[in-house]
């Protein structure tokens, strides 16, 4: 929204500089003997000098942009209008302001806008036009009145219209480019930010290892041994299990955690990613993971879908993308798993469930390292995913919304063995 209020305010100004350049060249344009126009394109650009100044506090206001713009340009067609008409209309040259609506139009507004301004520039015009030619709208004073053939007006009608709708469809080609540019720029500035916490993570892991994973592992291999040493009791026993068993986890983390910051050295090999998706899927039903509750649907049997690549890397992804899935869904519900080979260039794998879904906010920060949107979660397993996705030099896409699941596509370009180690 901060850049529609910037190019509202270039809107204003851009106005002002148009309307006050106006000023200067009407005093060139028109003789001594037209100085009747003086007054009321006077009277008329005051008008516009004022509603200006009310845009002005409607901007600072910040409320409304669209129908700040939209009750701009409505106005200012009005006022061209008008200004065409003093001007004599087809005598003047004035209509080329239309130009500036539709352009304003497809900045500061849509697509549609635009067509629709060019549509009301033209309705305008030809009106205005028309009226005069017929005698319907009188000239402003009779000195402006020539005489043109009905076909000179035809062809100058016709002109301005198709050069109105032109100028609408070059603008909105222009814009939608620049649009699909400062998207791609903005993904691209949000994949170095998680690149950049991932390196940071990468100096730290080494640190955390040390200091942690170390002494994990004398505290848990001290406990066992006093354990076979020592005669216990029920309740003693059960608490030298919880300290294990924390121990272990609290190592599998850490091992998590270097897994994301510093990947080992895979080992490649032609993968079947549908049975690999199969026993990931057993692994979590054996493991309590997946429980009834949870229906997978999708055509990832049959599918067939073979890769290049590493199968402790792809059992990450499996395993990450299905957690998250399962705890959007605490009360149950359907994950659907999806293989899809695009040609000869890419492969799809697509991860839906009809979850809890995400805000905007929460999607746009959904593979940053240590964010979770999960209380219990610790921000890993999708910084994971996002970095092993990287690594092969695919791009990973989320679609969500809240209370309507969420869809993770994940597009791998395809390679042989033979390319993917050159």
């Amino acid at each position: 929204m901060e850049t529609k209020r910037k190019d509202i305010l270039w809107f204003i100004i851009l106005r002002l500089i148009i309307i006050t350049s106006i000023i200067i060249s009407t005093f060139l344009q028109f003789e001594a003997s037209e100085h009747l126009i003086f007054l009321p394109l006077f009277y008329l650009i005051i008008a516009v000098y004022f509603l200006s100044f009310i845009y002005l506090i409607l901007y600072h206001l910040g409320k409304y942009y669209v129908f700040q713009v939209q009750l701009q340009i409505f106005f200012d067609l009005l006022f061209i209008t008008l200004l065409v008409y003093l001007a004599g209309g087809l005598r003047g040259s004035f209509y080329f302001l239309y130009i500036f609506e539709i352009i304003a139009a497809s900045i500061v507004l849509s697509s549609r806008a635009t067509y629709i301004t060019a549509a009301l520039s033209s309705v305008c015009f030809g009106i205005l036009v028309d009226g005069m030619y017929l005698g319907v709208i009188p000239y402003f004073y009779s000195g402006q009145r020539a005489e043109y053939s009905f076909g000179f007006v035809l062809n100058n009608i016709f002109i301005a219209w198709g050069v109105f709708f032109l100028v609408a469809f070059l603008i909105n080609h222009l814009t939608g480019s620049l649009r699909k540019t400062r998207k791609q720029l903005q993904i691209a500035e949000k994949e170095l930010e998680i690149k950049k916490n991932l390196a940071v993570a990468g100096e730290f892991s080494a640190q955390l290892a040390h200091e942690i994973r170390n002494p994990l592992a004398a505290i848990s291999g001290s406990i066992q041994v006093l354990r076979k040493e020592m005669k216990l009791s029920g309740e003693q026993n059960r608490l030298m299990d919880i300290v294990i068993d924390e121990s272990q986890r609290a190592s599998q983390s850490i091992e998590q955690f270097l897994n994301m910051a510093s990947p080992s050295k895979e080992t490649f090999s032609e993968l079947n990613l549908s049975a690999l998706m199969d026993e990931t899927l057993t692994l979590m039903q054996r493991g309590g993971v997946l429980a009834n509750k949870y229906r997978i649907e999708g055509n990832y049997k049959s599918a067939k879908l073979t890769y290049y690549g590493s199968k402790n890397q792809f059992k990450q992804i499996f395993w990450n993308l299905l957690k998250n899935g399962i705890k959007a869904m605490p009360d149950g519900g359907t994950l659907k798993i999806d293989f899809i080979k695009k040609g000869k260039d890419e492969i799809s794998l697509v991860f839906s469930d009809n979850g809890s879904g995400m805000a905007k906010e929460e999607k746009d920060r959904l593979f940053e390292p240590f964010y979770s949107g999960f209380k219990e979660g610790k921000g890993i397993g999708l910084a994971i995913v996002h970095r092993i996705v990287d690594d092969y030099k695919g791009r990973i896409e989320a679609f969500s919304d809240p209370g309507r699941g969420t869809k993770i596509v994940i597009i791998f370009p395809w390679r042989s063995a033979a390319e993917f180690n050159k």
